[in-house]
């Protein structure tokens, strides 16, 4: 192997001290299956917050935050007027998530930080970690709401608005964390970025079925997400004859199926889930009045995307069987294709370090979407076993752990000295 700052920066990357940070996250929210609640600016997001400055100031990195709560640690490059080179992920999680999704990027791109300290390697520009607030959607909907809005994609005020179920709104939950944060400056929103790279578990098979250490991804596939509003007339269950009812479940039920077969795909590209189903008023002898459930649909392809989103409204009013439909769309990114020379820089780097890897597209959505929008963007992926992500039973290696950090830390040192 061929000695440079990127690969001399890579083998820095300590192993132990990122897999004993990623335990450690994991005890912040930590269920009793193993998995993690996390949910974006909780307590347990607070508590994970503080850890995270407690190691960047032991290091002597700066530490700020921004209107939405993004945090950021940075560490100075030799020219304090060029833009930073941007890694990171998100800290909050899925109600029953994993102890990899998300954080592996924030504490990856921490240990590119140090590793870059330990072997003494300067950057001209500056290398800034960012922990994205609010990218699953889980307490507050849109997600990936925290990188939204520093790339100018939803207004400030309008996510401030946002409110979860319990009707706490994000303004509130974050005057809460900035209580709890006194000592991190508040930046300005925004700003020049000269690139971004993401680290994240693949969630999903194809790199451990094909035995690969690292994903080089090549882009991210389309997402629509929908909320669907069913409402009809509840009724007493003994009472009301079947054909004078207008109810809801039925209906909703009747949509799902119809939509379950106009979207059909023999070729298993199409990813439809109904995720979130409720109905109301929730008693056992009574028809229900009003049922709603949300549509996450994904496809790669950006016109297949948009036929397939406008046969979701079409669709259900056809199946509404009487009663009144409402589809409104929360979410709407189109698919993101990376800079060849981003996607380059990844596998160039994978290659020096002699690491495996594989180029892949995601599936899943991430912050890097918006970030496409900014500056140059890529991802580098690790495997995840047997795919299964959102989930408690979440795993990853310490060793795969370390070999997407390595990666990601040549490619951060590399994109710095640019």
């Amino acid at each position: 192997m061929t000695e440079t700052p990127e690969t001399r920066a890579a083998r820095a990357v300590d192993e132990t001290r990122l897999w004993d940070r990623l335990m450690t996250m994991a005890s912040y929210g930590a269920l009793a299956n193993g998995g993690v609640n996390r949910q974006a600016l909780s307590p347990e997001d607070v508590a994970a917050r503080r850890r995270m400055k407690r190691w960047a100031d032991a290091r002597g990195f700066q530490v700020t935050t921004d209107g939405i709560g993004n945090l950021f640690v940075r560490r100075p490059g030799s020219d304090p007027e060029a833009a930073p080179v941007m890694t990171g992920s998100h800290m909050d999680s899925q109600p029953t998530g994993g102890k990899f999704d998300g954080i592996y990027g924030v504490l990856a791109g921490l240990e590119a930080l140090c590793a870059l300290e330990d072997a003494g390697v300067a950057t001209r520009r500056p290398i800034e970690v960012v922990a994205w607030t609010n990218e699953e959607g889980s307490r507050f909907r849109p997600g990936v709401m925290g990188s939204s809005v520093f790339a100018g994609r939803l207004a400030l005020d309008d996510a401030l608005g946002v409110a979860d179920g319990d009707g706490i709104t994000v303004a509130s939950a974050l005057a809460e964390v900035r209580a709890a944060e006194t000592d991190i400056p508040v930046r300005d929103m925004g700003g020049p970025v000269a690139s971004y790279i993401e680290a994240h578990i693949e969630q999903g098979p194809v790199l451990e079925a094909a035995g690969k250490t690292v994903g080089v991804v090549t882009g991210i596939q389309g997402i629509r997400w929908f909320d669907v509003e069913v409402t009809g007339r509840e009724d007493h269950a003994g009472t009301t004859p079947l054909k004078t009812r207008k109810d809801a479940l039925k209906a909703a039920t009747g949509i799902v199926t119809a939509l379950g077969r106009a979207l059909a795909d023999p070729d298993d590209v199409v990813r439809f889930t109904v995720g979130r189903f409720e109905a109301f008023p929730g008693a056992p002898s009574t028809v229900p009045g009003r049922v709603v459930f949300t549509i996450d649909l994904r496809h790669p392809d950006g016109a297949t995307i948009e036929r397939l989103s406008a046969a979701i409204a079409k669709t259900s009013v056809v199946e509404a069987a009487g009663c009144e439909v409402a589809v409104r769309e929360t979410m709407n990114a189109a698919p993101t294709i990376f800079p060849d020379e981003m996607v380059a820089t990844v596998r160039r780097h994978a290659e020096a370090l002699e690491i495996s890897h594989l180029e892949l597209p995601s599936g899943a959505g991430h912050d890097a979407m918006n970030m496409h929008g900014l500056c140059p963007t890529g991802m580098v992926f690790i495997p995840c076993e047997n795919g299964i992500s959102h989930n408690e039973a979440e795993a990853a290696t310490p060793g795969d752990c370390a070999a997407g950090a390595r990666v990601l830390t040549a490619c951060l040192t590399d994109l710095a000295n640019r």
